[in-house]
């Protein structure tokens, strides 16, 4: 059937808008993208001053008015900061303390959020539940405990009571992170697994885990970051062997003008790290809340 003109020209310009109303929908107007750079902009501008502050001379740094040109970059500070105090020591607490209360909670959230996900009842709702609590207790009320049970077991200020202490604070984020993982998994690979031969531990371990890579990696990541940077958890439970960098910087606040640009540059060693792991975190929330789904 043959289109008249006048049709034809209609469906050129209804085409023609469609195709202008796509191109504008994905191009982001100038005025968000200026926005967000603004917004970007003051939320980094701490660190920006803080970067600035480290790297200038002493009386330059805190000079009033600011001086913000004219001065020669210096990294004296980062300098003085591994040389004049035990910083390193501090950093590989915090390294330790992190990394070992990260695979214990792991190893202990897997399998008990892979339960809670597959056998639902009223039990693995109280214990949620009870789970949930716990993580919105004040953390003081946690703490003060912990350093009483640390004492008497003659364990305070060591890397391992601090790291247990960080698996119980953070292990209720994990399980149920966990478990919301578990949950995307179809309980159909389940049961094929099981009429293959497998038994629960070895199904989980073979099937469940390499379809979780994902989400254990989003699991451990953010619990990394909560326990590489946790400061009141550290301060009661440590004293001066096992310290940790962020209470090094506290300490390091209030006290001479050299010391306080050594806080700024430990401040700096410790951000930097938690926005590289951060960036990767997202790359990987996304790729878990996707993965577990059945293909074919």
């Amino acid at each position: 059937m043959s289109l008249t003109s006048a049709e034809l020209s209609t469906r050129a310009i209804v085409t023609g808008g469609a195709s202008t109303r796509r191109r504008a929908g994905r191009r982001p107007p100038v005025i968000t993208g200026l926005l967000l750079g603004i917004l970007c902009l003051v939320m980094l501008s701490p660190f920006i001053w803080m970067t600035l502050s480290v790297t200038k001379p002493t009386d330059v740094a805190f000079a009033n008015p600011p001086v913000l040109f004219g001065y020669e970059a210096t990294f004296q500070a980062f300098v003085d900061l591994w040389e004049t105090t035990y910083f390193a020591d501090y950093l590989v607490n915090t390294l330790v303390v992190a990394v070992v209360s990260t695979v214990v909670a792991l190893v202990i959230g897997i399998p008990a959020a892979y339960a809670l996900s597959r056998f639902p009842s009223y039990v693995s709702a109280i214990l949620l539940v009870l789970a949930l609590i716990f993580r919105a207790l004040p953390r003081f009320a946690v703490v003060l405990p912990m350093y009483d049970i640390s004492r008497a077991m003659g364990i305070y200020d060591t890397t391992f009571a601090l790291a247990i202490a960080l698996v119980a604070i953070n292990q209720p984020f994990t399980i149920w992170l966990l478990r919301n993982f578990f949950a995307e998994i179809p309980r159909e690979l389940d049961e094929a697994a099981m009429i293959d031969g497998c038994t629960r531990i070895g199904m989980l371990r073979r099937v469940m885990i390499p379809l979780m890579g994902p989400g254990i990696l989003t699991a451990g990541i953010f619990v990394f970051l909560f326990a590489f940077q946790e400061y009141l958890t550290a301060l009661v439970l440590t004293d001066t062997s096992s310290k940790t960098v962020p209470v090094f910087i506290a300490t390091q606040l209030g006290q001479t003008l050299p010391m306080l640009q050594q806080a700024g540059a430990a401040s700096m060693l410790l951000t930097i790290p938690v926005f590289v792991i951060a960036f990767i975190a997202q790359k990987y929330l996304v790729a878990g809340l996707s993965d577990g789904a059945v293909k074919g």
